[in-house]
């Protein structure tokens, strides 16, 4: 469903990703870890069309993100780090706008914000201004515009980051509920929420994958944190990306 090779994004003489290659099979959920700074952003964004690459290619649902922009990011749902809400919307209104940017149908739209609304526990949120939500709240927002067209892929970066446990546990319920029916790549540095709802582990560190493996095939008498630190010990010698916010920074002025 989705399929990433050699993947480089180069800024100036700085490579931010390095030759990245990875899989997501149809209906799996891959947690995308790495240590902050270590390029999960950057390639989440060339995924999801976002940002171009410097080389390599991304297929989503047989669809080249580059040559097929259009086509392929209408079946993609993207969360962002920093959920897109509008401040001052209603949710409701919210997600019948965001309906329409992704070319639903106006026969469609009603019935897809109901669906979005009780799939996210935001049933009787659906009146109240997206600014005053708490934090979680957002999450859960940000997330049904992620889904409101249905799409067949979701990229999800850091969907839990900020929250209190018991948010974080509503949250991870929530994505576990959404496999089967979304191709799922969850991009974390929490490895809690790789070990209990992903299915298969790609670990990238200074912009290189050091480790792609279904959670069934690692180490035994390991644990997840082990095998995290052990994968990104072996790239001591490279130079370290940069940081996420220095490679916005950058980023915009290369998008």
């Amino acid at each position: 469903m989705i399929e990433v090779k050699n993947l480089t994004k180069r800024y100036g003489d700085f490579v931010a990703v390095r030759d990245v290659s990875f899989n997501a099979a149809q209906g799996s959920i891959l947690g995308f870890l790495g240590p902050n700074g270590a390029g999960k952003t950057t390639t989440m964004r060339i995924i999801t069309g976002f940002m171009p690459a410097t080389s390599g290619t991304v297929l989503v649902d047989g669809l080249d993100i580059f040559t097929q922009s259009l086509e392929a990011r209408r079946r993609i749902g993207y969360l962002p780090e920093s959920p897109p809400l509008y401040s001052d919307m209603r949710v409701a209104a919210y997600l019948r706008f965001v309906a329409k940017l992704r070319g639903m149908r106006r026969s469609e739209v009603d019935d897809a914000v109901e669906r979005v609304l009780k799939i996210c526990g935001l049933a009787d949120m659906a009146q109240r201004i997206c600014g005053q939500l708490s934090k979680g709240y957002r999450q859960r927002v940000g997330l049904a515009q992620a889904i409101i067209h249905n799409p067949p892929v979701l990229v999800l970066d850091e969907p839990t980051i900020g929250l209190d446990p018991r948010q974080i546990h509503e949250i991870r319920g929530l994505i576990h509920s959404l496999r089967g029916q979304h191709t799922i790549v969850l991009s974390t540095h929490i490895l809690p929420e790789v070990s209990q709802i992903c299915d298969r582990v790609v670990i990238i560190n200074a912009g290189r994958v050091v480790l792609e493996e279904s959670l069934g095939s690692l180490a035994a008498g390991k644990s997840l944190e082990d095998i995290f630190l052990e994968a990104i010990s072996k790239e001591e010698g490279h130079e370290p990306a940069e940081d996420e916010e220095t490679l916005e920074e950058v980023g915009a002025g290369h998008g």
